[in-house]
């Protein structure tokens, strides 16, 4: 029987992508993020004064004021599934009924002779070791094809797919620039041995946002509702600071860090009494083609070591059973900053429950899983979305 949860009493009613571009001339931070804010309002039929709440990292506070909507409660969590699902518990508990989830970034990413800065830790442990993030995943990846037999060809094929996806993707910023083949990703040049540059995510810049708000509530709203049906996360340290290890942890070899997420993804299945045959679309992160293999096996949707066989079924590509990043990803729609990654995934799912998806729309899809970060930053949190309320 499945959990009650307090995510159950939460929908989401708006969903908005700002201005996504390599580089967004005119603009910074805070004016993308304004525009996410703005657009999402807009979208949703809401008034500034209809939010009594805001979750957006260190912005949550500004926007508050921008708005002028205030007293509010003002979520602490970074954009993406954490700020989802502080923003839901705070609605669920009372604290607040209907909450922007919100980020951007801009004018940043400036040394472009350089890899990107936070894939660049100055960590004590990492940075005189070149350990930049590319690495640590690219240990992750190493580990497993050793143990399973993994291939190069295999982690390729994951890397079109989404590329592709991006490619078909109007308001992606690779459109138009495929399609790609398996082997166009292996001839792209070697960024930390088994990644080749088509294997890893791009820079960018853009916003999102979102509204969620008390079911009782979202029945009238202009959108119909997408439902919150179970979400979590798994933590084994901080990102980006020590080298990561496949095995590290001490909960058993089902929970080592090569595996982070599935405690995550059983704890939300159990929340609404479902289990991946019942995933219809997989809105999954992509920082580097490997994750999305491992991601795979971790949440249940193929054994151990059998990923590599289950991404070159044609399973995850349109039209096959479990459709993944199907607006490009990092890879190819938008890396708009921490924040703004993450958080697109669950904007994406929203659009493909909504049927409103401008490219690779799932027909008929009940039920979304989103997922952020993964084993090469000792994390990953998921989030299960459904049509229907639980």
């Amino acid at each position: 029987m499945p959990v009650r949860s307090p995510f159950h009493d939460v929908a989401i009613v708006g969903a908005f992508n700002a201005s996504q571009a390599r580089v967004l001339e005119g603009y910074d931070s805070d004016r993308i993020t304004l525009e996410a804010v703005r657009g999402v309002l807009d979208e949703a039929g809401l008034t500034a004064q209809d939010i009594d709440g805001v979750v957006a990292g260190m912005q949550s506070r500004a926007i508050i004021y921008w708005l002028r909507s205030g007293p509010a409660y003002i979520g602490g969590s970074m954009a993406g599934i954490p700020g989802v699902i502080e923003a839901a518990m705070a609605i669920a508990s009372g604290r607040c009924h209907t909450v922007i989830v919100a980020g951007g970034t801009a004018g940043v990413y400036t040394e472009r002779a350089s890899t990107a800065p936070w894939t660049r830790p100055a960590n004590e442990f990492t940075a005189p070791q070149g350990m930049f993030t590319a690495a640590e995943f690219a240990l992750i990846a190493r580990r497993h094809m050793h143990v399973y037999g993994t291939t190069a060809e295999q982690m390729a094929h994951v890397a079109a797919v989404i590329r592709n996806n991006g490619h078909a993707n109007p308001d992606a910023i690779y459109y138009g620039r495929g399609p790609y083949t398996a082997d166009d990703i292996l001839e792209s040049r070697m960024v930390a041995d088994p990644f080749h540059l088509l294997e890893c995510a791009m820079t960018s810049e853009g916003g999102a946002a979102l509204i969620l708000t008390h079911v009782d509530r979202a029945r009238d709203m202009k959108n119909p509702p997408v439902y919150l049906l179970g979400g979590s996360g798994d933590g084994f340290g901080p990102s980006y600071q020590h080298p990561p290890a496949f095995d590290f942890g001490r909960r058993g070899p089902r929970y080592v860090n090569g595996w982070v997420g599935r405690r995550a993804i059983e704890q939300s299945f159990a929340m609404c009494g479902l289990g991946p045959d019942d995933v219809d679309v997989a809105e999954l992160y992509d920082p580097f083609s490997f994750e999305l293999i491992r991601q795979l096996e971790a949440y249940g949707f193929c054994d151990e070591g059998d990923g590599g066989e289950f991404v070159t079924s044609g399973a995850i590509e349109p039209g096959g059973q479990l459709p993944i990043t199907t607006d490009g990803g990092t890879m190819a729609f938008s890396h708009g900053g921490a924040a703004v990654q993450l958080l697109q995934r669950v904007l994406r799912a929203t659009e493909q429950l909504r049927g409103t998806c401008k490219s690779m729309q799932v027909p008929g899809a009940e039920v979304a899983l989103c997922s952020n970060g993964g084993a090469g930053a000792l994390f990953t949190d998921v989030l299960l979305l459904g049509k229907q309320k639980p």
